[in-house]
């Protein structure tokens, strides 16, 4: 059971030379974890809230294409700082891709690249598909971005895409797979993050308290793991555990301040990386409660 194994982990997976080599390690670590687990698990082994984030990311990837393999991947949709897919300027045809994604998490170490682009014809109403392409093959070419402050140790590309040939992943790229990743990602990227600052909590001694309410996040978002992504009642408890993490940001300062200046100078560098998108899960909270008929 993944709690057993949470509760009874003390020693962190070191950082290796690269995302590959790190991600490698902790699969052969865990086996071949269901994607909660890899969230959960990886974020606990993690040793930056950064690492966390990518176990989380990889776990979040594996519920939308559950065939996924084992290596690691990314999914490419922004352009130009927009993800709306009237924005897109990247085209399928004929299995082909064409086109360009400006940020693309992880994507200088992901082995396989699931790219969001428009198919229909010239004047129809804007579709999206789904197509995989391996990094590396022909007409895919990923240029390294700079490293940004938050998450340094977790790289971003740029993707160009000349004639790629891909594989179309069946359904609509948008309602089937874009949209429903936002939430998908927050959950299990809150997951992993969660373990992390778990797993900082038992090495530094925090608060009895503060641990068991970690521990009471964690086993909520086992239980939204279980829903559907794109359920209203989802959006309403996802961020119901938001609400509920960002109620021990003073206990988790405090305990911070205590403990380790280490620990301490990473959570300060990296805390932002749950509030990026606090916007859209906000969108998606008031819209929920309009269907789901509560007032906000």
């Amino acid at each position: 059971m993944p709690w057993q194994i949470l509760l009874q982990t003390h020693q962190r997976l070191p950082a290796a030379g690269n995302l590959e080599a790190w991600y490698a390690a902790l699969l052969a670590r865990l086996g071949k974890p269901s994607p909660f687990e890899l969230a959960l698990l990886g974020g606990r082994l993690a040793t930056t809230p950064g690492l966390a984030f990518l176990a989380g990311y990889q776990g979040a990837l594996r519920v939308l294409w559950p065939c996924a393999p084992w290596s690691l991947g990314a999914l490419c949709v922004t352009e130009n700082k927009s993800v709306r897919p009237a924005d897109m300027q990247t085209r399928l045809s004929d299995l082909r891709l064409h086109g360009r994604k400006d940020f693309v998490t992880a994507g200088d170490a992901a082995d396989w690249l699931l790219v969001a682009a428009r198919e229909e014809p010239q004047g129809h109403a804007v579709n999206v598909a789904l197509g995989v392409v391996r990094n590396g093959d022909p007409g895919v070419r990923v240029e390294v971005l700079p490293s940004l402050p938050l998450m340094p140790d977790i790289g971003h590309a740029r993707l160009h895409l000349e004639g790629a040939h891909c594989e179309r992943l069946a359904g609509d790229g948008w309602d089937d797979y874009v949209k429903p990743f936002r939430s998908i990602e927050d959950l299990h990227v809150l997951t992993a993050v969660g373990a992390w600052l778990y797993g900082v909590g038992q090495e530094s001694n925090w608060p009895q308290a503060l641990q068991l309410r970690l521990l009471g996040l964690l086993a909520g978002c086992a239980e939204v793991a279980r829903q559907g992504p794109t359920q209203p009642v989802t959006h309403l408890l996802l961020a119901g555990l938001f609400a509920q993490f960002a109620a021990l940001d003073t206990e988790v300062h405090a305990a911070f301040a205590a403990g380790s200046a280490g620990w301490a100078a990473l959570w300060q560098r990296d805390r932002g990386l749950l509030s990026i998108a606090a916007a859209a899960r906000g969108k998606r909270l008031t819209n929920a409660q309009a269907t789901l008929g509560l007032q906000p």
